[in-house]
């Protein structure tokens, strides 16, 4: 083969190789391919360049075409990309862009997520909506505040180390009560010795405690002295709490029967009733009617001791309570006290307390009522000071 003919042949060849290289690229960039475009924006583009990389699902699918600037500030840089026709399968209206980077210090590039099954295909020339990107220096300041605050919990652990060290060193050396108790075998006797006649004296004290109830239930049934206890209307503090709820039904009344406690009680700090036939009419009511839940709600008025009062409106209850049952034929289940101690009130009678009782359409919820326990702890003191009345009242 002639100098000429191997010319020839190495020129074709180079030809060759070049317009396949060309080709390649141009594949790549998507010159010789059906591509559409789509708009995204950002505030910020993060180092963004055009030419990068635009992904699909992780998928190399397009290339960054153009990145234009806002014409004034406030708006958004608009980034317009080339992509492969056949991502308008999985790309939607719905589908999201953001700015990736390839590693820590890798090159930006353009992530778009896969949209919504059933959601209307994009066109082209149309903008998705977009995430901001993660810049690096924001993360540096975060990684910078979280060893910052590292370092301040190492510097406190360090000093409280320290100071333990210091207070062993103290115990070890006798110093303080503690390093006597530990180094002191005297002291540490003689702080169990007193700690053994404290314990002595707290049995007593409680022996002396359970002997003095036993005296007390006593003197409740002893003949000369059961006048009195009878005369507050019960002997025991749990009678009180014995039908009581804490709170009303959150079912609206079906009947409402409203009292002063002047129309019925003989005094403005008694639960003795003195006017029966006051509560006559609601009497007849629960009797003759058909009801769900039914309950005695008692005020006192604003003068007074306040823990009395409490105590004074939940015994008016229990008696009205009592009177009812006894008088009128109806389900003494359905029907339940409840004590508001003061309760401020605009009737000319207002000081003597108010009394009502609610009654509830049939299929109303039953409050539970309030344990004997949580009473007695709270009328202890009261119970020796206050005189609350009560008497037996005939049947209508």
């Amino acid at each position: 083969m002639t100098r000429l003919a191997r010319l020839g042949a190495f020129i074709v060849a180079t030809l060759a190789v070049l317009a396949a290289g060309v080709f390649i690229i141009g594949t790549r960039e998507y010159l010789f391919r059906s591509t559409y475009q789509l708009k995204t924006q950002f505030d910020n583009v993060a180092g963004l360049a055009v030419g990068a990389d635009v992904q699909v699902g992780g998928v190399h699918s397009g290339n960054v075409h153009s990145i234009l600037l806002p014409h004034k500030p406030g708006d958004k840089i608009i980034v317009v990309m080339d992509l492969d026709r056949s991502t308008k399968e999985i790309v939607k209206r719905d589908s999201v862009a953001s700015i990736e980077t390839e590693g820590m210090l890798g090159n930006q590039y353009v992530a778009i997520s896969f949209g919504s099954a059933g959601r209307a295909e994009i066109e082209d020339g149309e903008t998705i909506g977009s995430v901001p990107p993660l810049q690096l220096g924001e993360l540096l300041a975060k990684t910078s505040a979280i060893l910052d605050s590292s370092q301040q919990v190492i510097f406190n652990t360090t000093l409280a180390t320290a100071h333990l060290n210091s207070v062993s060193a103290k115990i070890d050396s006798g110093q303080g009560t503690v390093g006597a108790l530990v180094n002191d075998k005297q002291v540490y006797n003689d702080l169990e010795q007193t700690t053994a006649t404290l314990q002595a004296t707290m049995v007593q004290a409680q022996a002396g405690v359970t002997d003095f109830r036993e005296n007390m239930e006593a003197l409740k049934h002893n003949f000369f002295l059961s006048g009195y206890f009878k005369k507050r209307g019960y002997e025991d503090s749990a009678d009180l709490a014995a039908n009581r709820i804490a709170e009303l039904p959150r079912t609206i009344p079906e009947k409402t029967f409203m009292y002063s406690g002047k129309q019925v009680f003989d005094d403005r700090d008694s639960a003795k009733i003195k006017y029966q036939k006051t509560l006559k009419d609601a009497g007849d009511f629960l009797a003759q009617t058909q009801f769900g839940v039914a309950v005695v709600v008692v005020s006192t008025g604003m003068d007074g001791d306040t823990q009395k009062d409490l105590i004074l409106s939940e015994a008016r209850a229990m008696v009205i309570r009592e009177y009812l049952v006894e008088n009128f034929g109806f389900d003494d289940s359905q029907l339940r006290t409840l004590g508001k101690g003061k309760q401020a009130g605009e009737n000319p009678d207002a000081d003597w307390g108010s009394i009502q009782i609610l009654i509830y359409p049939a299929g109303t919820v039953l409050p539970a009522a309030t344990p004997a326990s949580a009473l007695s702890s709270s009328t202890t003191d009261t119970d020796r000071s206050i005189q609350v009345t009560a008497a037996a009242t005939p049947k209508p």
